[in-house]
């Protein structure tokens, strides 16, 4: 072999060493965002009361970590499964691997100490120092404050146990290494006075991750200048579902809707009971409105009063369409 083959080949094999050395070393090394907080939630009635408020309301946690009726609109939780998980999200819905929603029950969390729920929530790393991929929405939990969290890991430990478990997510490659790098430590934020109306509704929007389903994104990327101007897909259900525009644009927006009416919408989803049936193909949604109707009007109104302050984006959405058997 000529020298310069043999440079050629030294240099690949160096080059394949050192990215050997990264990928051992991310998946080895982190995520790392420090230990679990030695920390004792007191389970206080207004603590619970809190946190079921918040978990099945706001942050619906709850919502995501029990099973869905989707053959009913807006897919109602399913009586009895109540943070049993098991909603599972694959390449069937567009997602980069498999993921089985997991048990937020008692029955699965009674080896949690307060310490790692809290840290699980609020910065992505589990008790074992494994990562979850932000499917789960901690990055907007993580600037909750401290108190609203106490009460949601407050009120987790008081559900009724369900004795469900599900295979160990699995992320498709290069996601499955990414995945470790992106848990970070959380800067936690301060509960704004009701008063502020605008500030209050600023922070319950970001603890629903609003922003999360309502703007287009890029690699996981929110797009720059399309924050709240719907337009995000989910193609789910043998259909393409996107998410609405809710900036206050007067055209595409909800720009010319009055608090009143936006109050209304959400409370018009008050009984779960009472969720039409859907047939295959039909008009379907996955805006949890039964979650969201729960919560006060009081926090509905700041939270039009927050959206009213964000930037118009004219975009006209198609949120739904079918997907082409070809």
């Amino acid at each position: 072999m000529s020298k310069l083959g043999k440079g050629i080949l030294y240099g690949v094999i160096i080059i394949i060493v050192i990215i050997i050395a990264v990928i051992s070393f991310i998946t080895m090394a982190l995520p790392n965002v420090g230990d679990p907080e030695n920390i004792k939630v007191e389970l206080t009635p207004q603590r619970i009361a809190r946190g079921e408020y918040l978990a099945d309301h706001v942050a619906l946690c709850t919502n995501c970590h029990s099973k869905r009726d989707w053959s009913k609109f807006t897919g109602p939780v399913v009586p009895g499964s109540l943070g049993g998980g098991g909603e599972v999200f694959d390449e069937k819905v567009g997602f980069p691997g498999n993921v089985h929603v997991p048990n937020i029950t008692p029955y699965s969390l009674k080896g949690w100490t307060d310490g790692e729920l809290f840290r699980t929530i609020t910065t992505g790393e589990r008790k074992d120092g494994t990562a979850i991929f932000p499917l789960m929405p901690w990055p907007y939990y993580s600037k909750m404050s401290r108190e609203d969290v106490y009460s949601i890991i407050a009120y987790l430990r008081t559900l009724t146990p369900i004795a469900t478990s599900y295979p160990k997510s699995r992320l498709n490659f290069p996601l499955n290494i990414l995945v470790h790098t992106m848990p970070q430590k959380a800067p936690l934020g301060q509960l704004p006075p009701t008063t502020d109306s605008v500030k209050y509704g600023e922070y319950l929007c970001m603890t629903a991750g609003c922003i999360e389903c309502h703007s287009k994104s890029d690699n996981g990327k929110i797009t720059k200048g399309m924050e709240f101007a719907g337009g995000h897909e989910y193609p789910v259900f043998g259909i393409v579902l996107r998410s609405a525009n809710i900036t206050p644009d007067k055209t595409t927006g909800i720009g010319t809707w009055k608090e009143d009416q936006f109050v209304a919408m959400f409370k018009g989803f008050g009984d779960p009971a009472k969720a039409s049936s859907v047939p295959k193909g039909s008009f379907q949604t996955i805006m949890p409105w039964f979650g969201y109707s729960k919560m006060t009007e009081g926090d509905l109104k700041s939270i039009y009063l927050y959206l009213r302050t964000v930037k118009p984006v004219k975009n006209n959405v198609i949120k739904f369409q079918m997907i082409s058997a070809n």
